[in-house]
């Protein structure tokens, strides 16, 4: 299980030193935790993932390149097509970035919607539907999850706490889980928008890692 920090703007370093697989950053200009640089350097090990909400792609291969970015995470109501012309365009620059697309959940959810994204995209991340496109502070029901028709790996988010750890732990003894390739915190773990609580995701980060190893 991998872990990733999403919403970095004020203390990446911080946070870094907690060494999580991945670190978002967020390029929506009406997100409060809008990053605009300068990129830090960071650990090798640290996957830098751009997060884009129906963003021009010239926009997205620009920031990609100029950021050094691993993978685009896509926030919006991107279609297929758009993420297929987001993978032609990084192959043509050579930019070897992975693309994760997102899929909020409030309520039911059809898993018909995965079937035309299921050649153009690396991940899927299910998040909690709200009034913003993530960062909204509280989760969906992961039992929606028992209906994943795929073998495509993604990313569980959306309201992720200190108070979830046992529900993860219970999650995780589930077959709904099988896929489940990281959690992804956000705004459980901050002090204000952007910046983030080390000391929470330390505590985070030993309950569930070092306690599995």
């Amino acid at each position: 299980m991998k872990l990733k920090v999403c919403g970095m703007k004020y203390n990446t370093l911080e946070v870094a030193a907690e060494r999580p697989d991945y670190l978002g950053f967020i390029f929506w200009r009406s997100s409060p935790r809008y990053f605009d640089g300068p990129m830090p350097e960071l650990d090798a090990k640290i996957n830098k993932v751009g997060v884009f909400v129906d963003a021009p792609i010239p926009e997205v291969i620009e920031k990609t390149r100029r950021f050094h970015l691993q993978a685009i995470q896509l926030h919006g109501n991107e279609s297929p097509a758009y993420c297929k012309q987001v993978s032609n365009e990084l192959d043509h620059a050579q930019i070897p970035a992975r693309i994760i697309k997102v899929f909020p959940i409030r309520g039911k959810f059809n898993f018909d919607a995965l079937k035309d994204y299921e050649k153009v995209c690396d991940y899927y991340l299910f998040d909690s539907k709200g009034k913003l496109p993530g960062g909204n502070g509280y989760a969906f029901d992961w039992r929606i999850l028992k209906d994943y028709p795929s073998t495509k790996p993604y990313f569980l988010s959306g309201g992720i706490g200190l108070d979830a750890i046992a529900s993860i732990e219970s999650f995780f003894k589930r077959s709904e889980s099988k896929y489940c390739y990281a959690i992804d915190l956000n705004s459980k773990f901050e002090e204000k928008p952007g910046l983030k609580d080390t000391k929470k995701l330390k505590e985070f980060k030993d309950a569930l890692w070092k306690k599995n190893q």
